[in-house]
């Protein structure tokens, strides 16, 4: 996992809990870096993951909730960062259909060593699609929350429904439909 997915979480963590926090639950956490990270860096997701279990401890939110909150303030980052990608859909519709073939190739070519999820988009008529996600990372709730944060980004009236699917080897795999209202 790259070094800037952990300093945005620290960024959250921040903003949401307090710098105090943060401190807290690198401590809580017994990180091997310490909670330093360089940006471009890569790092186990077994960090994260302590992370997040230290932040639900301290603060009594469940770990779900905590990655979905996440997931949306990624989504916020990204869109800072990478304006054209959001500019260039004009719906969630088209959005999460560019992700695998557009932002993931693009991810890829920036930082080849770069552990991405597989997320298979297909339409189902113009109201509807899913997004298979597989990963052993196992952080679907991070992706709903990515999913989310797209929505409110669009604005569309989309419903979002999580069936999480019986695992395939190590991996996560959940299913997401997006539904036009």
């Amino acid at each position: 996992m790259k070094g800037m997915v952990f300093n945005e979480f620290f960024e959250l963590v921040d903003t949401a809990f307090g710098p105090n926090t943060t401190e807290d639950i690198i401590a809580d956490a017994n990180l091997p870096h310490a909670g330093a990270y360089t940006t471009v860096g890569r790092y186990d997701a077994s960090e994260m993951v302590r992370l997040v279990k230290a932040l639900s401890a301290r603060t009594q939110t469940p770990v779900p909730d905590l990655l979905q909150t996440f997931g949306r303030h990624l989504l916020d980052s990204f869109k800072s960062g990478h304006a054209q990608y959001f500019h260039s859909c004009r719906s969630v519709f088209d959005f999460v259909s560019s992700i695998e073939a557009q932002i993931h190739i693009d991810v890829l070519k920036l930082y080849p060593d770069a552990e991405l999820p597989s997320l298979r988009a297909e339409a189902a008529g113009t109201d509807k699609m899913t997004l298979l996600y597989r990963s052993s990372r196992r952080m679907a709730d991070l992706a709903e929350g990515l999913l989310w944060g797209a929505i409110d980004h669009y604005g569309d009236p989309v419903e979002l429904e999580r069936t999480d699917l019986p695992d395939e080897g190590s991996d996560q795999c959940t299913r997401f439909t997006l539904t036009r209202r």
